[in-house]
């Protein structure tokens, strides 16, 4: 049995050369006969696409963003929902040394516009059905899907050669939401794929004979890193699934295209749990993230699926770095409470009571700082450079297991998402009758979303009309900044909560 260690380092020659090219990395060398995704549409009808199939259309498709000036370097947004025309596009970008650019696609144009804005995009990739958050959006060419973007993978010649950019190159930007300011650029290099295939292969041990459904959007880091790019570094297939979640669709989808490891946010499970729809599924894997899992929904897990959900953690600037990994080589027994050890290729401890990786003895490691942010960037590290600070406090027993304990920020983590308090606050402050506002995370009490978004506002409407202005508010964070961040209880107070120098105390807030 291979060496973990040798493994790692194996990956890292591999990922992190001068020689590295992302297109042969995550496409060329592998089968093309193999799948590399497959498709299911919102009324749950199935299809595929092979590794040769990708290939091809990538190639094609990359000679037509070429015309169209994209070059390397250049940064690209892309906002499509999980179809074909998504995977083609990131690796027609990735053919060019170009940047992918993730948005969600349940963003308004306000967090659209921030992350284009920031990125310097200056072409978006969309569908029709999105298209009409990107109308304000100045100076910036747009690509839409259809009979048009057909014609252009099924008439341009292929590219006969695909760029080179090596493990220092960039081939994503993602941006993450903080406590104040705007979201902060993530960068990620090609030497991450290291990270990547290190959670595919030991975090969720995917098997040649698996049928992969990692249901995160593809929009937000987990959804992006593992089910996108980790089952194409390692050429395995991730199943990418159109249409909104519920409990009954969720395993339907799990019973048609026989799933045998899911991945997916703590909300989904809890969802599933308490629906009292969901008959028991066989799966051979069942694996967590965004949120620490409770010890009811891991049992529930095991009775439900045969097998107990694997609670892992991460962020957007680290990839999944500590779990319960399932890979035999690793696997240790879940224990209640606990997200599990550091994950092959991480070192990990608490300094301080924050979680921390020890960068420079992690080989998996590849954070170099927030893009054009480096007051933020220095607030991340500590001892010289040494310590990565997750920012998460927690703690590790004898036995190297540890546990989340809190946020060392006011980050809100619902459903799975973070949510920056300052972009809510961004859009309600801009309300003529909002003088003052905070935005905090609750918890969810109906017990599914973790967290939930309040606004407490001072405001200067009379109350007989406040009922209305908040309805208002919660529309216009919804409609024009993005439907997973709205505000679900507005409060009315007189006065916000602050230090002698003005900071607002949310945890006075969040303690109600």
């Amino acid at each position: 049995m291979p060496d973990i260690d040798d493994t790692v380092a194996r990956w890292l020659t591999e990922y992190d050369s001068p020689g590295a090219n992302v297109a042969t990395l995550l496409c060329d060398r592998h089968d093309p006969d193999g799948i590399a995704f497959r498709f299911v549409d919102e009324d749950l009808a199935g299809s595929t696409m092979t590794y040769g199939e990708l290939a091809d259309g990538s190639r094609r498709l990359a000679t037509a963003l070429a015309e169209r000036g994209v070059a390397r370097g250049e940064r690209v947004a892309v906002l499509l929902s999980k179809r074909p025309e998504l995977v083609l596009t990131l690796m027609a970008l990735w053919r060019l040394g170009a940047v992918h650019v993730p948005l969600f696609t349940a963003f308004a144009d306000g967090a659209i516009r921030v992350r284009v804005e920031s990125a310097g995009v200056r072409l978006v990739v969309t569908e029709p059905e999105q298209r009409p958050k990107l109308a304000a959006l100045d100076g910036v060419d747009v690509l839409e899907t259809g009979a048009g973007f057909d014609r252009l993978v099924a008439t341009s010649a292929p590219a006969a050669t695909s760029e080179t950019v090596g493990g220092d190159g960039a081939f994503l930007e993602l941006y993450t939401s903080g406590t104040t300011g705007k979201p902060k650029g993530v960068v990620v290099p090609v030497r991450a794929l290291v990270a990547f295939h290190s959670y595919l292969h030991y975090g969720l041990d995917v098997r040649p004979e698996d049928v992969l459904w990692n249901a995160a959007d593809p929009g937000w880091a987990y959804g992006l890193y593992y089910g996108v790019v980790a089952p194409l570094v390692g050429g395995r297939a991730n199943i990418l699934a159109r249409g909104a979640f519920t409990p009954e669709t969720t395993a339907t989808v799990m019973r048609r295209f026989g799933v045998t490891s899911f991945a997916g946010a703590p909300t989904m499970y809890r969802a599933m749990s308490r629906s009292g729809s969901t008959e028991p599924i066989p799966l051979r894997r069942a694996s967590s993230a965004g949120e620490p899992l409770t010890p009811d929904v891991v049992e529930w897990g095991r009775a439900t699926f045969g097998v107990p959900i694997g609670d892992h953690y991460g962020q957007t600037e680290l990839g999944m770095a500590i779990g319960n990994h399932w890979h035999e080589d690793v696997a240790r027994p879940i224990r209640a409470g606990s997200m599990g050890h550091p994950l092959p290729g991480y070192v990990a401890g608490t300094l301080d009571g924050q979680i921390a990786i020890e960068a420079a003895a992690s080989p998996a490691f590849w954070f170099r700082g927030y893009e054009g942010e480096p007051e933020k960037t220095a607030e991340r590290f500590a001892r010289g450079g040494r310590w990565y600070l997750t920012g998460d406090t927690g703690r590790v027993d004898d036995e190297g297991y540890f546990t989340f304990t809190a946020r060392d920020d006011d980050v809100i983590l619902a459903s799975g998402y973070r949510i920056g308090p300052f972009d809510v606050e961004s859009v309600l402050s801009a309300h003529p009758a909002v003088t003052d506002v905070a935005v905090v995370g609750r918890p969810d009490p109906e017990g599914v979303r973790g967290e939930v978004v309040e606004a407490f506002v001072v405001t200067s409407a009379p109350p007989a009309g406040r009922q209305a202005l908040a309805r208002e508010l919660q529309d216009l964070v919804r409609d024009t900044y993005s439907r997973h961040a709205y505000p679900r209880a507005v409060h009315f107070v007189d006065t916000l909560p602050k230090t002698p120098s003005g900071k607002i105390q949310r945890f006075l807030l969040r303690q109600g």
